[in-house]
């Protein structure tokens, strides 16, 4: 089971150990790569598994019956929301109930699970008590400052104080020089588990009146490096942090996303993969794309080549000071580049609405435990899931270039049972430029309609 979300409320006195005890295990993953106002809602049914079945699911069709602030209202609503997605609708009256119980949430991006959890710290904070009270994990730096932008637009008429807990070029030096200040009196923080560990051990954040922890992307934070394996330990481990949890999830076979045509092309061997991609800019006007790598020397090197032919490329990996990726991030939402070249750092959680395409120019393989390659399903998953947001349409294309990447390929397919349609290139490039024409233009007039 993919967790995305844990979200803990409880008011144990234990908290404060708890969740410092898990963010130092989570600050030593974080020097590794890590992997809204739209929804996307699902066809399926939630399940939602409670600890107490003896009270009756509750189920929302109006923010209103929530009993609300009214200026946490006001904000929901001029974010664009009218009424609750499916998941929001039974998730946030388990959520926001008296007593706070633990949840569990698992669903596919764009659903509504980041605004549910926000408007949940909102809820909870007592805004007389200026203090720490709400603190929200996420595994990268991207993914904390999309997470604050939505609690800003959130709280934007209430008097919620908030800080970032994410690492910059001059962090240090000015957490030493402010001691701290900024988020002693800050009611809702978000950031990165190194820094906030950071913080803790400083004695600069408070933990005494937190109530509210919430972990995003946490199956991405835990899965890794023996904190706990794959899927089910990890669910076991979460359950272990989060006892007694109420659960809400989609069944993995329906997590693969909707809307993404996908497109896998032959090459020859690595250099032929980079003439394949010039080849491919070179023919088509393509939107807002990224190009997913796995090492952060073929990001530059893609960056270097695409350059050099006039490609107004940006590029982002883990080997970027934190004030470049705040630069890369921020310059590609605003449209100054069209092509974003990256390896996992941004595959998870991050939203981008004009991006319409994806290429995997090395498909996503992982060891597994006897030294050999397997698929990584979860990455393919959601690299091409940055593309088809919010129920737009998107296309994915997959470059390979030898027998072990077409296997898994083929494995991915099967996996998703999902077909991946083979692009010919011997027809000719100016064939396949009119096939992927006439697919992005189909795309592209049925987002607009």
């Amino acid at each position: 089971m993919n967790i995305s979300e844990i979200t803990t409320s409880s008011s144990s006195t234990n908290q404060a150990t708890e969740v410092e005890d898990l963010t130092s295990q989570l600050a030593e993953l974080e020097t590794q790569e890590p992997k809204n106002s739209f929804l996307q809602d699902t066809d399926h049914e939630v399940d939602v598994v409670r600890i107490n079945e003896d009270e009756p699911l509750l189920s929302v069709t109006k923010f209103e019956e929530l009993n609300l602030d009214p200026n946490l209202l006001k904000g929901i609503y001029e974010m664009g929301f009218t009424t609750p997605s499916k998941i929001q609708a039974k998730a946030l009256p388990l959520l926001i109930k008296t007593p706070p119980q633990n949840m569990i949430g698992q669903s596919q991006s764009g659903t509504g699970k980041t605004a549910a959890f926000v408007l949940t710290m909102l809820s909870r904070i007592d805004s007389n008590l200026k203090a720490p009270q709400a603190l929200c994990l996420a595994p990268s730096r991207e993914l904390a400052r999309q997470i604050m932008a939505e609690v800003k637009k959130m709280a934007k008429f209430t008097s919620v104080t908030t800080a970032e807990a994410i690492r910059d070029s001059n962090a240090n030096t000015r957490m030493e020089k402010n001691r701290g200040d900024a988020y002693k009196e800050a009611q809702l923080i978000v950031g990165t588990p190194g820094t906030v560990y950071d913080l803790i051990k400083r004695r600069y954040l408070d933990q005494r009146h937190i109530k509210i922890f919430v972990l995003d992307e946490a199956d991405n934070m835990l899965d890794q490096q023996g904190l706990a394996t794959y899927k089910e330990p990890v669910r076991a481990f979460a359950g272990r942090f989060a006892p007694n949890a109420n659960e809400f999830s989609l069944k993995v076979e329906e997590l693969s996303v909707k809307g993404i045509k996908q497109f896998y092309m032959d090459c020859k061997n690595e250099e032929h993969k980079l003439t394949v991609l010039n080849e491919l800019y070179s023919l088509l006007t393509i939107g807002q794309s990224i190009i997913f790598v796995e090492k952060r020397i073929t990001a530059d090197e893609i960056a270097k080549r695409m350059t050099e032919i006039g490609h107004k490329v940006i590029n982002l990996h883990g080997g970027l000071s934190t004030t470049e990726r705040d630069e890369v991030m921020d310059g590609f939402r605003k449209g100054s580049a069209k092509v974003l070249i990256a390896t996992n750092v941004i595959a998870r959680g991050i939203d981008i609405l004009q991006v319409n395409l994806v290429i995997n120019f090395d498909i996503p393989i992982k060891r597994n435990t006897k030294g050999g390659n397997e698929p990584d399903y979860e990455t393919y998953l959601h690299r091409i899931g940055r593309t088809g947001r919010f129920g737009r349409e998107g296309i994915a294309i997959n470059l390979v270039s030898d027998e072990t990447s077409w296997k898994i390929l083929q494995e991915i397919a099967n996996f998703y049972e999902r077909g991946i349609e083979k692009i010919n290139i011997n027809d000719g490039w100016d064939s396949v430029a009119k096939f992927l024409r006439k697919e992005i233009n189909a795309i592209n007039n049925n987002n607009n309609s």
